[in-house]
């Protein structure tokens, strides 16, 4: 298959895709802070390891039950208010949270705080399925890919600092601010795609606001029948034989490309959260590391997954085909854990350090990749209901990894452990579909 041409994206495109990430990071932020919070509960005011426990995950709860509304709702109504008021409403839930003391009223705050954050999700995808061409939307996925590490990131850097100095309510308010400065920006910088704004007005043609080109497969005078002829409110418009209607059927009635990408997600997801989880504790308890050093490595991997997200996104643009890059990489999923199941009976140096850095990237190289074929096979009023579906998906998975591979760890030790979690992606091989499919651009 040929590579389509790459096609020139208008600078606002880029803005509302920055906008998309900081929102999608701010929110990731908030959902973190807990996490960082146990040292300080459970060392300073004698909190239960078990109650911060809860703490930590309130907001993910939280995010797991109000994915697939927000979905809805950004189909519903559109992208640019449906992300206002959920960054609004985080920010809120946020600041009334920072001067709570009560660990349960703290928790059910914060569980509020997250369900409002998971409007990033599916708003964020959608933004680049509308103004991102095909031929470009695998590398502004993967960018868009990098707001959860650069949330973790952050939360880990000014999370401990602040709430040492100026206590738990500290980073809460930080988080609060965060999200009502990104409310407002994206009040300003967001434009809802061609499609929503058709929604709203079905008998007119698709008009572009905020000087951006359509999201098509190619230039209107390549393609056949196209006249070449366009509206456009300031600069850059649609083209004027896109269908008036954006209404899609559903893309999972007599159709399982959806469902099997949702499940290859899904069995990628184990190595992925395995490594996050169990990564840091393997290498001090396992592999013998210092734990400033073993946190180094852990932080370096992180990075490189993010990078390795936008590049995998970038070779599938040119490639011209998303799926036969996820199954490259649920290939090399299954040699790279198996790698470290045999580095993990082996080795103690420093190639436990390095193989756990290219797993940790290859495991999350899927994520970008998975979500543009599901807003590009959903299509423009399927594609938020779709992508909260992915990520409930995931995250339900992804909360048994800790007890189920923490389990098999320790009756198994790490070498069994890792090499039974290769199983997992060695599944997804013959679920990934033949071709990709589109209903976007």
């Amino acid at each position: 298959m040929n590579a389509p041409p790459a096609e020139t994206v208008p600078r606002a495109a880029w803005r509302m895709l920055g906008l998309g990430v900081a929102a999608q990071a701010a929110g990731v932020l908030l959902t973190s802070i807990p996490a960082y919070l146990i040292p300080l509960l459970h060392v300073e005011r004698g909190e239960s390891l078990a109650s911060a426990g809860w703490l930590a995950a309130a907001p993910n709860i939280g995010l797991v039950f109000t994915l697939v509304l927000w979905g809805v709702l950004a189909d519903r109504y559109a992208e640019r208010w449906v992300l206002v008021a959920g960054l609004a409403l985080s920010s809120g839930f946020a600041l009334v949270a920072a001067p709570v003391d009560d660990l349960w009223w703290l928790a059910g705050l914060l569980l509020l705080g997250g369900g409002a954050t998971a409007c990033t999700s599916a708003t964020s995808g959608k933004i680049v399925a509308a103004w991102f061409p095909r031929s470009r939307r695998g590398l502004a996925m993967g960018i868009r890919q990098m707001s959860q590490p650069l949330g973790v990131a952050v939360a880990a850097l000014v999370v401990p600092p602040l709430a040492g100095r100026f206590g738990t309510g500290a980073p809460l308010l930080l988080a609060g601010i965060c999200l009502g400065v990104l409310a407002f920006a994206c009040a300003v910088g967001i434009a809802n795609g061609p499609a929503a704004q058709a929604q709203t007005d079905p008998g007119t043609p698709l008009r572009a606001s905020a000087g951006l080109a359509a999201d098509r497969s190619g230039p209107a005078s390549s393609r056949p029948g196209a006249k070449g002829d366009v509206h456009a409110s300031s600069g850059l418009g649609t083209d004027r034989d896109a269908p008036a209607s954006p209404v899609d059927p559903n893309p999972y009635r007599g159709n399982r490309f959806l469902a099997r990408i949702h499940l290859v997600s899904l069995l990628l997801v184990v190595p992925q959260f395995t490594l996050s989880t169990f990564g840091l504790v393997w290498l001090t308890v396992g592999q013998g590391w210092d734990p400033t050093a073993a946190g180094l490595m852990i932080a370096i991997a992180q990075f490189t997954g993010g990078i390795g997200r936008i590049l995998v996104g970038s070779a599938s643009d040119r490639v011209g085909s998303r799926v036969r890059v996820l199954r490259l990489v649920a290939v090399s999923c299954v040699l790279v854990m198996l790698a470290l199941a045999v580095t993990s009976a082996l080795d103690r140096g420093l190639v436990s350090g390095i193989l756990l850095i290219v797993a940790t990237t290859v495991s999350v190289a899927d994520n970008g990749l998975a979500f543009t074929s599901i807003v590009e096979a959903a299509g423009s009023s399927w594609s938020g209901k779709a992508v909260g579906i992915q990520n409930t998906g995931q995250y339900v998975a992804a909360s048994a990894v800790g007890p189920g591979i923490g389990a098999l760890i320790a009756l198994a030790g790490y070498p069994l452990a890792f090499a039974l979690v290769a199983v997992m992606p060695l599944l997804s091989i013959p679920l990934v579909p033949a071709r990709d499919q589109h209903r976007t651009g």
